[in-house]
């Protein structure tokens, strides 16, 4: 009978704890936030920082689940329960570990920065400023998932292309206008200039189905991990 599908998350996020392979991300990114966001910074543009630098942290979570397992274990995961749904467990995992850091991310910045807009003068109000900033991390996070799983086993064989190509793939994501993360954290931008709280519900609608479809292809396509 085939494995059902928390049992196999449970134990892809077993493997990345007892791996430490998180540990590095998870510096990176605390970095990122400490250099970053100011103490008494304003609240959207301290929560658009901490979502963009979200980014290509799950880029690489998402390769170090996705290349987590041991080849023996992978093939005996993969022959119980199907090669597409033990690479989506992995790839599940890997946004587990991610959303941990946009819990942590955005807490962070709401200790830290002044609910007022850039330059100070207009107050923002903090639960709609901390939602959008939290769904900025999301579609953030989900385009990231998604890059990392193209640019992974079994989509991307080479292993020496993996982490150049995910980390061009994460910052063209981040600069080009007509991307949803680019999209979002403008929106975060120019809330935080107005002093307004512009909540990223297109992006998001637009991240969804591609971070889905990119972890379709990976997951239909696992079969060919040798």
């Amino acid at each position: 009978m085939t494995a059902s599908l928390p049992p196999l998350i449970r134990y892809q996020a077993a493997l990345l704890v007892g791996s430490y392979r998180w540990l590095p991300p998870l510096l990176a990114y605390a970095a990122f936030l400490a250099i970053g966001v100011q103490t008494g910074g304003p609240i959207l543009d301290a929560y658009g920082y901490a979502a963009g630098g979200l980014l290509p942290v799950s880029v690489w979570l998402a390769r170090i689940c996705a290349t987590n397992e041991p080849p023996a274990a992978r093939s005996c995961v993969a022959a119980a329960a199907g090669p597409g749904r033990a690479h989506l467990a992995a790839l599940l995992a890997a946004v587990g570990a991610a959303l941990v850091l946009a819990l942590a991310g955005t807490a962070f910045v709401a200790l830290l920065s002044d609910p007022h807009s850039t330059g100070h003068r207009v107050a923002v109000p903090v639960l709609p400023a901390t939602g959008a900033g939290l769904l900025t991390a999301l579609v953030c996070l989900l385009l990231g998932i998604g890059i990392g799983a193209l640019c992974s086993p079994p989509v991307l064989r080479r292993p020496g292309w993996g982490v150049p190509v995910g980390l061009i793939a994460a910052l063209l994501v981040l600069v080009l206008g007509a991307s949803p993360a680019n999209a979002a954290l403008r929106g975060m931008i120019t809330g935080s200039e107005r002093g307004t709280v512009a909540v990223p519900w297109l992006s998001l609608a637009v991240a969804v189905p591609l971070a889905s479809a990119a972890t379709a292809l990976a997951c239909a396509l696992s079969g060919r991990r040798g």
